[in-house]
């Protein structure tokens, strides 16, 4: 019924209002036919003559008056309400809208001409340690996101930056080094290196002959600058010098054992990368031929200058606040080179949209990488960014304090091992994503109504306990609906389930796959509601059928949405 009222009111708009063809386009792409929110104003609503009555300066009422008799010409049309300043309500007769139930599940795919070649990259932690819960957030959203666009037609691909070039990946060799040649005790360690237990496992797991004597371990730790960050650069320039060849040995394994079990951790939580990106694979300034250098080169021809001796980006020319450095005066490229040089691959790959999945904290980036983009020559618009809310973990209303460095901090894994990862992405994705987000483990393990992962699934697992018990009375389940028999009360849940399309499209536009989370909410409410009022098995036979219909109908759906989160439905608890 969707499509015929929908073609219906665009001719109205061609046939019927007289308006030029720029207006008309604007008609179209303004007015909504929507669902009504509730049976009371009918199955279907439009705002089309409120929205057609600013153009046309007539009042709403009137074009509704003219509208009406061309709806009530379609075939499954019973009624036309023309409701407040000029909305109009349309009933159905049962038989078209139990009819729109029998694609309910068949989600409004683009057209060809519409497909995106869309590129996702997200969570991309850096390799220095096992993945936390608050990388899991990202993970959950990143990966629900490519599978509501893809379920919608767009060709995606997952993608993870892997920042293996940087310093930080200096500071888990160095770390690893010290453990495995016991150069610090636990009371010197020092304070900006990586101190969980997974480094020392790191450690423990490299075959090496050499040794650190005591005149190799004084000549770490002697005259050492007293700031931090100072202190670990001093430690990585020493081991790099004197231990050349155990220093490439500790950081290659050091950064392949933690990469495996980042990829391990993500298989387990259900997402998979169509491609893992390295920085490395960018090259160095060193080399006038590599990724970086080309793109630095393109950008210095005329949006960068030199100052202080470091080369600058006229980023304030593209709506940054300062100009920002892309080459350091002693000739090193900038965090920013390296992301410039990324996204131009990115952009070079053919893509119409990449997405990045940042944490909030990148707020202030956003602008810079866009500097570099026109910089470049590209539009930015083919870049989105989209803001992560780091979660914060709580167990029994206690916040669990995290930090990389000092190695305490949940890990993700411990996460997945302790409520499964689907409860787990459950949470993750109950929230807008760029909201702040509360995550109570102990509500997460709870089998009530407070826990709305279990709420939900309770619903669908409820649906299978019916239909097996119908099963064991009758031959099979109903097909179709007895459209003969006027019952009406499993209609307040149709309607809602046939919301479903529409809660997808709209998720996959907004990139808010929360909207599902909201929905299943609801229909899972609705659904609870109405088999605590109704004595389902206890029904009479046509009345049954129907039920039994609307049932299955509410469990491919729950089903469906649960799927498009990376969720799997269970049919018992």
């Amino acid at each position: 019924m969707f499509d015929q009222i929908l073609l219906a009111l665009n001719n109205f708009i061609q046939d019927d209002l007289g308006f030029a063809s720029d207006q008309k386009k604007i008609l179209e792409s303004k007015h909504k036919l929507t669902l009504a929110d509730s049976l009371d104003k009918g199955h279907w609503t439009t705002n089309l003559c409120l929205v057609a009555s600013n153009l046309a300066k007539q009042n709403p009422k009137e074009l509704a008056s003219r509208l009406v008799p061309i709806l009530m010409q379609l075939n499954g049309v019973k009624e036309i309400e023309i409701a407040g300043p000029g909305f109009i309500n349309i009933f159905l007769t049962q038989e078209a809208f139990l009819k729109q139930t029998n694609d309910i599940n068949v989600l409004p795919t683009i057209s060809k001409k519409d497909e995106q070649k869309i590129q996702i990259e997200f969570v991309s932690a850096n390799p220095t340690g096992p993945l936390h819960v608050g990388h899991g957030r990202g993970a959950a959203y990143g990966d629900a996101i490519g599978r509501i666009l893809s379920s919608l037609g767009h060709k995606i691909s997952r993608e993870y930056y892997v920042n293996d070039a940087g310093r930080q990946i200096d500071i888990l060799a160095c770390s690893i080094f010290l453990r495995k040649f016991s150069c610090f005790d636990d009371s010197s360690f020092p304070n900006s290196a990586y101190k969980g237990e997974y480094v020392k496992e790191i450690a423990e797991s490299i075959c090496s002959n050499s040794v650190v004597d005591a005149e190799g371990k004084n000549l770490l730790q002697s005259d050492l600058p007293k700031e931090d960050e100072h202190q670990i650069d001093e430690l990585i320039d020493r081991i790099k010098t004197v231990y050349t060849q155990d220093w490439a040995l500790i950081r290659e394994h050091g950064l392949n054992h933690v990469i495996k079990s980042i990829k391990d951790d993500l298989t387990e939580f259900k997402v998979e990368f169509d491609q893992w990106f390295y920085e490395s694979s960018l090259g160095d300034l060193s080399d006038n031929q590599s990724e970086i250098s080309q793109s630095l080169k393109k950008v210095k021809q005329k949006h960068a200058y030199e100052k202080d001796g470091a080369i600058w980006l006229e980023s304030t020319k593209f709506g940054d606040d300062k100009d920002r450095v892309i080459i350091r005066d002693d000739g090193r490229g900038t965090y920013l080179s390296a992301d410039l040089a990324y996204h131009k691959n990115k952009l070079d790959r053919g893509f119409n949209k990449i997405i990045n999945v940042w944490g909030s904290d990148h707020h202030g980036y956003i602008k810079r990488i866009e500097a570099t983009i026109e910089a470049m020559g590209y539009n930015k618009d083919q870049m989105q960014v989209q803001l992560v809310q780091f979660a914060n973990l709580l167990e029994d209303g206690t916040k669990i304090k995290m930090s990389t460095r000092s190695g305490n901090f949940y890990t993700l894994k411990k996460l997945i091992d302790d409520i499964g990862p689907d409860a787990s992405r459950f949470f993750y994705l109950s929230k807008q994503a760029d909201q702040h987000l509360d995550f109570d483990i102990g509500i997460a393990r709870s089998n009530s109504k407070d826990n709305l992962y279990y709420y939900i699934q309770y619903a669908h697992a409820r649906i299978c306990s019916i239909e097996k018990k119908y099963l064991a009375q009758q031959k099979s389940l109903p097909d179709d609906f007895n459209k003969a028999n006027n019952f009406k009360s499993c209609d307040e849940l149709m309607q809602l389930a046939l919301n479903y399309k529409f809660i997808v499209k709209s998720a996959g536009d907004n990139l808010q796959p929360h909207l599902i989370v909201y929905y299943l909410r609801d229909l899972a409410q609705s659904f609870h509601h109405f088999y605590n009022d109704v004595n389902i098995l206890n029904a009479p036979k046509a009345d049954q059928e129907n039920m039994m219909r609307a049932l299955a109908i509410v469990k491919s759906v729950i089903a469906s949405s649960l799927e498009l989160l990376g969720i799997e439905p269970l049919e018992k608890m």
